[in-house]
């Protein structure tokens, strides 16, 4: 599991567009990665919703911001194109990135031990450090929760 202080796993990724987002040029920019278990369920919706809303205010801040899941590019496609997300969703199909991070195990669900993507949030600066986790994400209010944390 990640922790702050550390620095950024190392990740090469596609975008929605298949364009390669990776830890190395994301290097000299601060940015946000929003990991998140699937596109267009009710909560994961809330989530990225929030963050569309703050969406200007964040990068006004300069912060770049990306979901991650794993879902495919296509329907990255969709779930941005349904909601207007101004923002890149990275698919992570394989769940390369999201196990470096160690976002992925058991968890409950509706009373059940499931394996699934841990939501949680994580804020990298311009050096590829990781300056905070949100690991108690409010889905509806994620976007101001995000920031709270980045205004300090």
């Amino acid at each position: 599991m990640i922790q702050v202080g550390q620095n950024v796993p190392d990740f090469s990724i596609n975008d929605e567009n298949g364009e390669v987002v990776s830890s190395k040029n994301l290097l000299g920019h601060r940015y946000i990665l929003f990991f998140y278990p699937q596109d267009d369920s009710p909560s994961c919706t809330k989530e990225a919703c929030s963050v569309r809303d703050h969406y200007s205010t964040i990068t006004k801040l300069g912060y770049k911001i990306f979901g991650v899941s794993p879902d495919n590019e296509k329907k990255h496609k969709k779930f941005i194109s349904k909601y207007e997300f101004q923002y890149p969703l990275l698919a992570d199909s394989e769940k390369e990135m999201i196990n470096a991070f160690g976002l992925f195990g058991p968890k409950k669900f509706m009373g059940k031990e499931v394996m699934g993507v841990y939501r949680t949030t994580v804020i990298i600066d311009e050096n590829g450090i990781i300056i905070n986790i949100i690991d108690q994400v409010k889905t509806a209010e994620h976007g101001q929760q995000i920031l709270e944390i980045i205004k300090k």
